[in-house]
């Protein structure tokens, strides 16, 4: 399902800007991710503190849902298998497998891994193969 123009956020000057129509949600979660750029990855980060220093790939998307009041707690990768529904979201689209997981809001790349490689929790603008990646989404969202 390809992402509507509408519901696209844009990347300026190396953070996430979500339209103003978007939900409360989004624009939480576009907060959040903005407040990760430029820390480090390690891992298990994200996991032991809530608000770590440093975060792996299941702790950025943790951190993110759970700021933006989309999820309790935290959770491994593999435990967003079966986050949420099925398939991907209108805004925010969890993509899981076994050992990773990124998000896209509003069409917009966060992830510690991928092209180009980093070394942290980043919005990448370029698109990421998704073979063996599992799309989950919030209902609603």
């Amino acid at each position: 399902m390809p992402q509507r123009l509408e519901n696209r956020v844009s990347l300026v000057n190396g953070q996430a800007v979500a339209p103003p129509h978007a939900p409360r949600a989004v624009h939480l979660a576009v907060a959040a991710g903005n407040r990760l750029q430029h820390l480090p990855y390690r891992r298990g980060g994200g996991h032991a503190k809530l608000n770590d220093t440093a975060y792996d790939c299941s702790g950025t998307v943790s951190y993110v849902l759970r700021e933006s009041g989309l999820m309790a707690d935290q959770m491994p990768s593999r435990g967003f298998l079966n986050f949420g529904e099925s398939g991907p979201g209108d805004w925010i689209t969890v993509w899981a497998k076994d050992g990773h997981v990124f998000m896209t809001i509003g069409g917009l790349r966060l992830d510690t891994g991928g092209s180009p490689r980093s070394n942290g929790p980043r919005w990448k603008a370029k698109v990421r193969k998704k073979t063996g990646f599992r799309a989950r989404h919030i209902r609603g969202l």
